[in-house]
């Protein structure tokens, strides 16, 4: 079952919101951990608006839950996590479960256990439906997540459904407050919410599917250039990479190609809007060059060298740059992805931006689920860690000129540890968390190549421009990838995704 969770802040912090139990009153801090500015959310109106502040975006077909603690008297907003909503109602049992006790155990493994729960199930009408449809049908996978939270003694004090620009409760029938035909959500910004999360540099950042779309492969007639261009290079650059001597070359003109890009990227004029921005860095990056990047930093050393590239200055173009590339990752090239959007999950964490770095780094374990260095990234960021650590560590090997690791990766173990069934060979511990061995080359699948066919120079494929297995869709599923943590946290590897 798919789940992807994402938001910023952490449990600890309750960055948005607190809750009063007894009567649904929530407060909502804003500043220091002890004398913030609150706003207080009573109504379930206030507490639909409060929604896209406690995520950092505005969900779509997704279940939200978001666990409440008891501090000082009060009730206070600890952990969010997020699922998409399975297509088959046969699947919302197990996605119910599987969101449940997934936060419930990040959070006991934080030391904050629920005392109870505010859920959200967002989704907007499918042809022929109203709003109203939406929530009667959806009035079963409700009464599931409350039937769980119930199990483990922690009760549902709000249950809305948001769709159509509506909103319904399952937890009150009265026609004073909660009207059969559902009440309006207020004008985005207008509430009293709004301005107190704005006061306090809360973002909204538009919907998931605005941020995903920045990093999935593009489907148009230049992914068919693009696919020409890596089976040519692939066919050249894939000999070089097994030889010895030829990669050694191979990453240093990996890493000067980045380096003279991310300077032309740093150097282009500003353009306004998202869009704008991404069209500007695609323009600014050959389809050659593309093709030589996507398949050298497929080199774990390489990329873990790369990495290094994650503050001050170099930060902003590395992470325009991996996003680019994540870009041209097109067609059969899509397991490729796990690289580029690994860096940018990286470089985003790095720099702060926990929202853009989760959802990088699930789309990374889309494209490659076992990819070790988004499976640790990922966790560490789910888990609330200090990315100071990793930095230190990338400097460190930055300075003594060296990358993350000089070894060979141990590709054998597809990127990742020892399985313990043979003995094991001298080996390091890149600052990625990757155990690597000093293997023969020749051995080593450095680059992998695309799956169903060898590449052959010149031969682009129409049609096949799809993107990574799973990337596209894998959040939203509830059957894709792996889980996404926010607050209370899982393993990187469990399909729960908590927020």
């Amino acid at each position: 079952m798919t789940n992807h969770s994402e938001t910023p802040g952490s449990s600890e912090n309750g960055d948005i919101s607190q809750a009063a139990p007894p009567d649904r009153a929530h407060r909502t801090p804003h500043a220091g951990p002890e004398d913030e500015h609150q706003v207080t959310l009573r109504t379930p109106a206030e507490l639909a608006d409060a929604l896209p502040y406690l995520l950092g975006y505005r969900p779509e077909d997704s279940i939200v839950l978001a666990a409440l603690r008891d501090r000082d008297g009060r009730g206070r907003f600890g952990g969010r996590a997020r699922l998409g909503i399975p297509a088959s109602p046969d699947d919302w049992a197990g996605a119910a479960g599987q969101l449940v006790h997934g936060l419930v155990t990040g959070s006991e493994r934080r030391g904050v256990r629920p005392e109870q729960m505010v859920a959200y199930l967002c989704q907007e009408p499918g042809r022929g439906e109203t709003g109203r449809d939406v929530m009667e049908r959806l009035r079963p996978l409700a009464q599931k997540l409350r039937g769980e939270c119930g199990a483990l003694d922690i009760p549902v004090v709000e249950a809305l459904c948001i769709s159509d620009g509506r909103f319904w409760s399952y937890c009150c029938d009265a026609e004073a407050c909660c009207p059969a035909e559902g009440l309006p959500m207020g004008p985005p910004g207008t509430s009293v919410l709004a301005a107190a999360a704005t006061y306090a540099g809360i973002q909204v950042r538009g919907s998931l599917s605005e941020l995903r779309v920045r990093m999935l492969p593009r489907e148009d007639a230049v992914a068919v250039e693009q696919a020409a261009a890596l089976d040519a290079t692939a066919a050249t650059l894939v000999s070089r990479i097994l030889d010895a001597d030829g990669r050694a070359e191979v990453a240093e003109e990996t890493l000067e190609s980045a380096e003279r890009i991310m300077r032309r990227l740093a150097e282009a004029p500003c353009v306004s809007g998202v869009p704008a921005e991404d069209l500007r860095d695609d323009r600014l990056l050959g389809h050659d060059e593309a093709a030589a990047l996507i398949l050298g930093l497929q080199d774990r050393t390489t990329r873990d060298r790369a990495a290094a590239w994650m503050e001050g200055d170099e930060a902003a173009p590395a992470l325009r740059l991996w996003r680019a590339l994540a870009r041209r990752c097109v067609g059969p090239y899509g397991e490729h992805a796990a690289a580029p959007l690994t860096l940018a999950g990286w470089v985003a964490w790095s720099a702060g931006d926990e929202l853009e770095a989760r959802e990088a780094l699930a789309m990374a374990l889309g494209a490659d689920p076992d990819y070790l260095f988004a499976r640790l990234l990922h966790q560490a960021c789910n888990e609330g860690l200090d990315p100071e650590s990793i930095r230190r560590c990338l400097r460190e090997g930055r300075e003594g000129g060296e990358g993350a690791a000089d070894a060979t990766a141990d590709d054998d173990a597809h990127d990742g540890p020892s399985t313990g069934r043979e003995p094991v060979r001298p080996s390091t511990v890149s600052a990625s968390g990757d155990r690597r061995r000093t293997r023969s080359p020749a051995t080593s699948r450095a680059v992998r190549r695309p799956r169903g066919r060898r590449p052959q120079a010149g031969r682009g494929r129409a049609g096949q421009s799809t993107g990574a297995k799973g990337v596209a869709s894998a959040p939203e599923t509830g059957r894709r990838g792996p889980g996404d943590v926010d607050g209370s946290h899982e393993s990187a590897a469990s399909p729960t995704s908590h927020t």
